[in-house]
């Protein structure tokens, strides 16, 4: 039976789709099946971070639309053969998308994919919340900001109100929290939010602290999930998201602020 998981938050640019491509890459890395559905239909960037761009013929709403199957409009990722990418069109607009198509599609997906990941628009308009309506998991990405974590909390709201399981009196959608773009430094310097901080206003399950990288946005450019720069902490903590989240034990290794040589000789780790 697939799972589907949707990446979600409430405010734009605080990583959702570089969450998505490395989360799905990581899983389909870990052997399992795992497609991953670009829900921002007119901007379509999950293409552009798996390096995909120039294959797309069909979309996610040629599908919907029976305008193409799904075996037309799947891609196949250069680097791993269990990971299919099924792109967002450029020239629609939200509105293309239904309730029932999304429906059909996913149901499809679920005959032959063991993972299903939705990458989320921003906000609470019709994409978003057709990618939230089908989930059984949710990571709720945020950065360690006020305006990030409120909107983040609103969210929450609508995860446990307005999906499928909600209205059919399942279990609820599990709820994780993704802290990306954390500088413990900064911390430090009281410029952004604690992990404690966050998880004090969120009270979500904390599955991974992405730190703050260059190599984020290096992989993006080069259209790889940064989970495949295994020598970046950014890839490491995405790594360790996808062990978490599949029941491995993984300690929180960026949270702390990196000590020098002098702080670990007298006594810092």
């Amino acid at each position: 039976m697939a799972r589907i998981i949707v990446v979600t938050s409430g405010k734009g640019g605080v990583g959702k789709t570089t969450t998505s491509a490395a989360i799905a890459m990581g899983l389909a890395k870990k052997g399992h099946k795992t497609a991953v559905i670009d829900f921002d239909v007119g901007l379509r960037n999950l293409d552009l971070i798996m390096g995909c761009e120039r294959r797309v013929i069909y979309d996610f709403i040629n599908v919907i639309n029976g305008e193409a199957s799904l075996n037309q409009a799947l891609i196949r990722d250069k680097n791993c053969n269990q990971l299919y990418i099924l792109p967002a069109s450029q020239t629609r607009d939200k509105d293309a998308l239904s309730q029932e198509g999304v429906g059909k599609v996913l149901e499809e997906l679920a005959k032959d994919f063991q993972y299903i990941i939705c990458d989320s628009p921003a906000g609470i308009e019709k994409g978003a919340q057709l990618a939230m309506y089908y989930a059984d998991d949710a990571f709720v990405v945020t950065n360690p900001e006020v305006s990030s974590v409120r909107d983040s909390d609103r969210m929450l709201g609508i995860l446990s109100s307005k999906s499928r399981r909600a209205e059919t009196n399942q279990e609820p959608i599990k709820e994780y929290l993704l802290l990306t773009r954390y500088s413990p430094e900064r911390v430090k310097l009281k410029e952004m939010l604690s992990v404690d901080d966050v998880q004090e206003i969120l009270s979500l399950h904390l599955l991974g602290v992405i730190p703050e990288s260059k190599s984020v946005l290096n992989a993006s450019n080069s259209g790889l999930p940064v989970i495949l720069d295994e020598k970046s902490d950014a890839g490491q903590a995405y790594m360790d998201v996808v062990a978490r989240y599949l029941g491995e034990e993984c300690p929180h290794r960026f949270i702390d602020e990196k000590k020098g040589l002098l702080g670990k000789l007298f006594g810092g780790r």
